[in-house]
């Protein structure tokens, strides 16, 4: 674990020196680059709420919330609706992190949110919607019981002192735009991959979502789950995320015994597992046809839930 940290923060601070050195032309190269590289934060702050980062819970809350602060992601808030999301995996309306949307929410949106959630849920805008996520669940006190409510407020103020301090900081010494170039557009970046591995980890359209009284774990957890392969960089700097069926089945499995355990699990379930490839073809499936929840065929897109 230790090891990844000190990857972690090496390929962050690689990142910055690049931002720094790059011209114009080059620099969303750079920021693709420094957005994974600060993707790193999110998955080691996501062992440490997994208790599979040290054996001291205390000390995975510690390096978690300092972890997830340069996000300014509230990590006691994430560890909190994280653990419904592995509890509900893939149940209709009650998965935290995504699900399709339910046709009596439709209907119960007005024309310009109705027109609002087509746009970002269909349009390439989809890979950035774990911002909406970030805003809806992280902030918001009354979300949580009366016993959470003083460590998700510490992580929110951890969060704030970052902000406090290395916002105007980078003003004083880079201008606005330094704001932007080192910290703003890799922070697009980290959210464009949290959107593509929530999509992709269980999003396809054999596999469904399913109401509270049809819903069944192993299903959801093993048939529900995708591993799917990216380019080996973003492997490597995602320290495995993509490798999720075993995190799903066992979320104490830290992330360097992932690959492992996907070997046992694929020799003994490989008939339930599903696989997938990181493609513009994959991309464009996840933008364009699973939006609106169908018991029938799992999902329909908005353009077809109109015409029905």
């Amino acid at each position: 674990a230790y090891k990844s940290l000190a990857l972690t923060l090496a390929a962050c601070a690689a990142s910055e020196v690049l931002i720094a050195l790059s011209p114009l032309w080059f620099l969303p190269v750079a920021w693709a680059i420094a957005g994974t590289a600060f993707t790193g934060f999110f998955v080691l702050g996501h062992d440490c709420g997994h208790r599979s980062f040290h054996t001291s819970k205390n000390v995975e809350d510690v390096v978690g919330n300092v972890l997830m602060s340069p996000l300014i992601y509230p990590y006691e808030a994430w560890r909190i609706k994280h653990a419904q999301h592995h509890a509900k995996t893939n149940m209709l309306v009650e998965d935290t992190a995504w699900h399709p949307v339910v046709v009596e929410e439709m209907e119960e949106m007005s024309p310009f949110v109705r027109a609002a959630t087509k746009t970002i849920l269909g349009t390439p805008i989809k890979f950035l919607a774990s911002i909406l996520h970030w805003i809806k669940w992280h902030f918001d006190l009354s979300l949580y019981k009366k016993s959470e409510k003083k460590k998700v407020a510490i992580s929110i103020a951890c969060n704030a002192a970052f902000a406090a301090v290395a916002w105007p900081l980078l003003v004083a010494k880079t201008g606005w735009f330094g704001l932007v170039k080192f910290w703003l557009m890799p922070w697009l970046g980290f959210h464009f991959w949290l959107s593509a591995f929530t999509l992709v980890h269980h999003t396809s359209p054999h596999i469904p979502f399913k109401a509270k009284e049809d819903w069944d774990p192993v299903q959801a957890q093993l048939g529900g789950t995708v591993h799917c392969k990216y380019p080996k960089w973003v492997e490597i700097l995602c320290f495995d995320i993509n490798v999720h069926v075993p995190h799903h089945l066992s979320p104490r499995i830290p992330h360097y015994r992932l690959r492992t355990a996907y070997k046992a699990i694929c020799e003994k379930f490989g008939e339930y597992v599903n696989e997938a490839e990181f493609s513009w073809k994959l991309f464009w499936m996840l933008v364009k046809e699973p939006h609106v929840y169908n018991k029938e065929k799992n999902y329909v897109s908005f353009k077809e839930q109109e015409l029905s």
